[in-house]
C-alpha cells in the first residue's frame, strides 16, 4: 500500500468510496490526442472572436453573482433543440457529468438503485458511488447490442429507481432504437423510475437517427441529457444540459449549488449557440473522418462497430495493448477501454485521422494484430 493511499484510508471516508480510483484517461503529451472524444477541430475564428467579445462584455460585472436561473441561456438551448421545447424544459450545469450528478442527488441516494448497461460510460458507477446510490449493471448482448425486451426485463428485475441509457453509447458508438427507450420507460412505471437518455454525441449521429427528444411529450419521468463539449468544441468551458418536463428542473433546483453557472460560462455558451451553424459544419467533417476510419479498419480485417458518435470502437485485436503502445510510440494516443480485443479512437481532423490510419497499417503489416 502506498503512503498516499494509507493516509487516505486513515480519513473517515465513506465506506462505499474506499478502494475507488478517480475517473480519468491518461494525460500524455503526444502530438495527436485521439483518446477522450474531444472535438479536435478547434474553434472557428469568427466563433472565437464572438466568445471573446461576449466574455469581455460580462467582465465588468464579475463582482456580482450571475443570473441564478440562466434564463437567456435556457431560452437559447431550447431554441437550438427545437421539438417545441421552452426554457422551462431546460436545465444546465458544469458539464453533463454535473447534470447527471444532480439527477442522482435529487432522485438517487441511500436505499435507491441506478441501473445501466455496460459496457457504457464509465462515470455512471462513480456518480452512483458519489451519491451513495446502489449501482446495478445489466449486461448487453455479446455484440454489445441492447434489445427492448432485455432492457425492460432488467428494469423489472432490478427495481431500479433511475435508469441511465447512453445513446449513442460510449464506448461502442452505437445508438439505441426508440423502442428500447420506450420499453425501459414503461417497465419503470411500477417504481416511478426516472429514465435518463445520455445523448452527449447526438449531433454526430447518421442522418435519420432519431433522438429521444421526440419521446418527451407525455413522459414526465424521461430526461434527455446533452453537452456542448463535443459538437460545440467547448470541452474546456464545461456546459452540459438536459431537456425534460419542467418539474424535473424544479427538482434539480433543490440540490444545485447557488449560482452554479458562472457569468463567463453563460456568456461563452450563448456566443457559441449564436454561431451553431459554423460549429456544426465541423461536425460534418468529423463524421466524414469517422466513416473513413470505419471503412479502412474494415478493409484491414478489423471489426469496427457502426458508429453514430465522433469515435470508432473496433475489435479483432489479439493484443490491444500492443497496438495501443505501437500507436503511442508513433505519437498517436487512443483509448484502451479495457474490453478484451478492442480499442477506441476519436475521429480527428483529416491529418490526424491519416496519421492514425497510416500507423495502423504499419502495425498490421508487422503482424501486431
Amino acid at each position: 500500500m502506498s503512503d498516499q493511499l494509507e493516509r487516505l484510508n486513515r480519513l473517515p471516508l465513506r465506506e462505499n468510496l474506499r478502494g475507488l480510483e478517480p475517473y480519468g484517461a491518461p494525460q500524455l503529451h503526444v502530438p495527436i490526442l485521439l483518446n477522450v472524444n474531444e472535438n479536435t477541430h478547434g474553434m472557428p475564428e469568427k466563433v472565437h472572436a464572438a466568445i471573446v467579445a461576449a466574455v469581455d462584455g460580462v467582465v465588468s460585472g464579475l463582482n456580482r453573482y450571475p443570473d441564478r436561473e440562466f434564463t437567456q441561456l435556457r431560452e437559447a438551448l431550447a431554441s437550438y433543440l427545437g421539438h417545441g421545447l421552452s426554457a422551462g424544459n431546460i436545465w444546465a450545469a458544469n458539464g453533463s457529468n454535473e447534470v447527471l450528478q444532480q439527477i442522482l442527488q435529487a432522485f438517487g441516494g441511500p436505499g435507491r438503485r441506478l441501473l445501466s448497461f455496460p459496457p457504457t460510460y464509465s462515470m455512471y458507477p462513480l456518480l452512483a458511488s458519489g451519491t451513495d446510490t446502489e449501482y446495478v449493471a445489466a449486461r448487453r448482448g455479446a455484440d454489445f447490442s441492447l434489445t427492448a425486451e432485455a432492457a425492460a426485463a432488467a428494469v423489472t428485475a432490478s427495481q431500479a429507481n433511475i435508469v441511465f441509457l447512453c445513446s449513442p453509447n460510449n464506448p461502442t458508438g452505437t445508438a439505441l432504437g426508440m423502442d428500447v427507450i420506450e420499453a425501459v420507460y414503461e417497465a419503470g412505471a411500477a417504481q416511478n423510475a426516472v429514465v435518463v437518455v445520455d445523448e452527449a454525441y447526438a449531433e454526430f449521429a447518421h442522418a435519420g437517427t432519431p433522438s429521444a427528444l421526440t419521446l418527451l411529450p407525455g413522459r414526465e419521468r424521461l430526461i434527455v441529457s446533452r453537452t456542448m463539449s463535443k459538437a460545440f468544441a467547448l470541452a474546456g468551458a464545461r456546459l452540459g444540459y438536459l431537456a425534460a418536463a419542467p418539474e424535473i428542473a424544479d427538482a434539480l433546483r433543490l440540490v444545485r449549488l447557488p449560482y452554479h453557472l458562472s457569468a463567463v460560462t453563460q456568456a461563452t455558451a450563448l456566443a457559441a449557440l449564436e454561431h451553431s451553424d459554423a460549429l456544426l459544419a465541423n461536425v460534418e467533417d468529423i463524421k466524414g473522418q469517422r466513416d473513413r476510419i470505419v471503412a479502412e479498419l474494415t478493409a484491414l480485417g478489423l471489426t469496427p462497430a457502426p458508429s453514430d458518435s465522433n469515435f470508432v470502437f473496433f475489435g479483432g485485436l489479439k493484443d490491444p495493448h500492443a497496438v495501443w503502445q505501437g500507436l503511442l510510440d508513433a505519437g498517436v494516443l487512443i483509448r484502451d477501454v479495457g474490453i478484451p480485443g478492442h480499442l477506441r479512437v476519436t475521429a480527428g481532423t483529416e491529418a490526424e485521422t491519416s496519421a492514425f490510419l497510416d500507423r495502423i497499417r504499419e502495425l498490421a503489416s508487422s503482424g501486431v494484430f
